[in-house]
């Protein structure tokens, strides 16, 4: 069965540079008739994608990570105008895209079943069989702004290792890298239909998405409430939901401060903190409290922010004048809520300087929702069990960080802190894309990490038979 006819569009949208406003590209827009179309599409294309064999789902996968490999620099320069990363920040996302391409290349051989004893049940002497893992079927992927290369090859990569087809609903901010990755697997010969992107918004072309019965999965990364919003308009099917954190890293006193503070400033404003990982919540010991305190102030004040395009820059700007705003408020609000301001609170159109807050009020907005920009709370305690406490203390639950000599104190504190993920003397901004990523309480449901996420994307099915021999086993 060939692939429907190509969606239409309902019109352009502008995807602009947040650092100066100005146009990058006009691109198609869909709107929920033209997403019912790439639907359609989808599930025409649905059989042809479960009997892609093994070794042509690993061959796509690999011959668009190449690609992506061979035009770095290309998709570097897209990542930097659409988004907020810097150009450094951006080849560094490039290449985590390679590696999350070929990964999921690798673990395609490995989805495999398990032989089932039936025979452990009295009278199921004569039954033997075996599960194997099958597609979902057609998946819907719903990308955020400040990762919109390597969060696409998350979902794309296990769901075709899979086999099953997908449609990615990119951020409207930064649709221009998810196409240049669809450009990757055209040019690797991946069957027309299987994977498609559909730009448009969240109100009509994401809602026709996830609403759609044919849609067996949604895999979303994004906030909060927009992850409990599709969880109840989707109706009866699978999820995976990376929905943020507000993350904290504890540094207790006997913590190496020449390896801490580097790794924590960094963790601060990767993405000018918009970051589910980012460092918002910074857990001081008290002995070491002003020293830490001084040296993260000194390293946030030497962070370089302004032009993204420079290689000398550390940092880049927010999403657009809204993400600005909110950031601006809600420092300002903490401030006059009996906040100290330690540095920064400074902005420039869409740049927001990296700022350092203390005293902030326990159960302040800035401590318990996610900030979503660069800026960290600085947080005293006076024992293991207190530090504990603080970081809990919230309704998320995505990556910590824990710097301390003590190998006991280390596995004690990541036993008790109530998350998705520890990083032992790194901050909480850390990942591996092979390992399990996802967090507890508000900050999701289910793992990504390419094997793990894999796993999400197939089903098991057992096959049993039952077989009479005339003389038993043999």
């Amino acid at each position: 069965m060939s692939a429907s006819p190509i969606p239409t569009s309902s019109g352009q949208m502008d995807v602009l540079d947040p650092q100066d406003g100005s146009l990058v590209e006009r691109i198609e827009r869909y709107d929920a008739r033209g997403m019912q179309q790439a639907i359609d599409r989808a599930d025409a294309a649905l059989s042809r994608a479960r009997r892609m064999p093994v070794h042509e789902r690993m061959r796509v996968l690999y011959d668009a990570s190449d690609y992506v490999d061979r035009h770095r620099q290309a998709f570097a320069d897209i990542l930097a105008r659409e988004g907020v990363k810097t150009i450094n920040e951006a080849r560094a996302e490039v290449a985590r895209a390679v590696m999350t391409l070929r990964l999921s290349a690798e673990e395609t051989r490995r989805i495999v079943g398990n032989t089932i004893a039936f025979d452990q049940r009295p009278g199921s002497e004569n039954r033997f069989g075996y599960s194997r893992r099958i597609p979902v079927g057609l998946i819907g992927a719903i990308t955020p702004f400040n990762d919109p290369l390597n969060l696409v090859a998350h979902k794309v990569g296990p769901a075709i290792a899979g086999g099953n087809a997908v449609i990615v609903k990119p951020h409207e901010a930064t649709p221009l890298s998810a196409i240049k990755l669809l450009e990757a697997f055209h040019e690797a010969g991946i069957e027309e239909g299987i994977l498609q992107v559909i730009p448009g918004y969240g109100r009509d072309a994401g809602d026709a998405l996830v609403t759609d019965d044919r849609v067996r999965m949604i895999s979303f990364t994004g906030g909060r409430e927009t992850g409990e919003r599709i969880m109840q308009r989707a109706g009866l099917k699978k999820f995976g939901m990376e929905l943020g954190s507000n993350s904290p890293t504890l540094i207790m006193d006997d913590a190496d401060l020449e390896q801490a503070i580097p790794a924590v400033v960094g963790g601060a404003i990767a993405a000018a903190g918009q970051n589910c990982l980012h460092v918002q919540r910074l857990l001081l010991h008290e002995r070491i409290y002003d020293e830490a305190r001084d040296r993260f102030i000194a390293g946030m004040k030497g962070i370089r922010y302004g032009d993204k395009y420079s290689e000398d820059m550390d940092m880049g700007p927010l999403i657009d004048e809204a993400a600005a705003d909110r950031v601006e408020a809600a420092v300002e609000q903490a401030i006059a809520d009996g906040a100290r301001c330690l540095v920064g609170n400074e902005r420039d159109g869409n740049f927001f300087a990296p700022t350092v807050l203390e005293q902030v009020p326990d159960n302040h907005p800035m401590v318990k929702d996610e900030i979503f920009g660069p800026v960290t709370s600085l947080h005293r305690f006076s024992d293991e069990d207190e530090a504990i406490e603080i970081a809990n203390n919230v309704d998320y639950g995505l990556h910590a960080g824990v710097f301390t000599r003590d190998v006991d104190a280390a596995f004690r504190i990541a036993d008790a802190l109530e998350c998705g993920g520890v990083m032992i003397n790194d901050s909480s901004d850390y990942r591996l894309d092979a390992a399990p990523f996802g967090g507890v309480k508000g900050s999701g449901i289910g793992r990504e990490g390419v094997g793990y996420v894999l796993n999400e994307m197939t089903e098991p099915k057992v096959y049993c038979f039952n077989i009479r021999f005339p003389h038993g086993w043999t």
